[in-house]
């Protein structure tokens, strides 16, 4: 029988494809790789440079770049130059090192555009891959034009990990069974979607191969204080939500504009839940194409 998932995938590597990106390893450090979709031309230009402008699309952790990003790329890359990175342990990006935390994931990808001969960019995170903006955005700042965020604060606490009332963040990101994995797409996604079991399975067997990393990256990204500060950012944020999150609110996303300051502004986007960029694609793309549109 057909693995649905691997057939998926390679639909969403497609339409990928049909954006002029193609597939590339870099190699930030001996024993770190990391896996990336990036603009054809870019490969064939002097030194990696383009013309366009460079957005840097990172995923959360339910799934790699292509499975978050593919529908954002072809939106994107008419102006843009797209890059969508593959995270440490997700999509075949690896490490030999033992530092899972947020800090090292950005340190990577700054390192890899830097070798691309990106120097300037806009990170585009989603969920955990928002995580990894912020901290882009906090410890790279020279290179981040602006930043936007969708289903994610800069810092994740204790607070932020018990709302399902489950003893840890691993328990519903790394789903190990079928019920597992139904709860998480349906607190992720604003409609319900009905699949065979046997598609659950493939998907437990395909997108979570690197299970121990995982945990660790999850460990290493809650942190035991809530009275920890928010840093200051000061480039233009722009928080991209769905209205019917139920992992991040928009009430949270609003109260986030508020500490992050008058640089940020926010969005939602009706009938879109944490997986919003999926839930609604096409005003997702409509709405982050005319924030960058006003940072360009």
């Amino acid at each position: 029988m057909v693995n649905l998932v691997v057939a998926l995938r390679s639909s969403m590597c497609i339409i990928v494809k049909s954006a002029g990106l193609v597939p590339q390893t870099v190699e930030t450090e001996p024993g770190t790789k990391v896996n990336f979709w990036l603009p054809k031309n870019s490969i064939e230009t002097s030194g990696g440079k383009s013309a366009k402008p460079a957005v840097l699309l990172i995923h959360g952790f339910a799934g790699d770049g292509v499975m978050t990003w593919a529908f954002q790329a072809r939106s994107l890359s008419k102006i843009y130059s797209v890059y969508i990175p593959d995270l440490l342990f997700f999509g075949g990006s690896y490490t030999d090192k033992p530092d899972r935390s947020p800090e090292f994931q950005a340190e990577c990808l700054v390192k890899a555009m830097c070798i691309l001969g990106v120097d300037r960019f806009v990170p585009v995170g989603f969920s955990y891959g928002g995580v990894v903006a912020f901290k882009i955005a906090e410890l790279y700042g020279n290179m981040v034009k602006a930043l936007v965020v969708t289903g994610a604060p800069p810092i994740m606490t204790d607070s932020n990990v018990n709302r399902f009332g489950l003893s840890s963040m691993s328990d519903v990101l790394l789903p190990k069974t079928v019920k597992g994995l139904e709860f998480l797409l349906s607190v992720s996604l604003n409609k319900r979607i009905w699949l065979p079991s046997w598609s659950f399975k493939d998907y437990l067997k395909t997108m979570f191969t690197n299970r121990k990393e995982m945990t660790e990256l999850l460990e290493a990204l809650i942190i035991k204080n809530d009275t920890v500060t928010i840093p200051s950012f000061p480039q233009r944020i722009h928080l991209l939500w769905g209205e019917n999150d139920l992992f991040f609110s928009v009430e949270f996303a609003k109260d986030l504009q508020t500490k992050l300051g008058e640089m940020t502004s926010v969005e939602s986007i009706k009938n879109g839940g944490h997986l919003v960029q999926l839930d609604r694609p096409f005003v997702y793309n409509k709405l982050l194409n005319k924030f960058l549109a006003s940072v360009h």
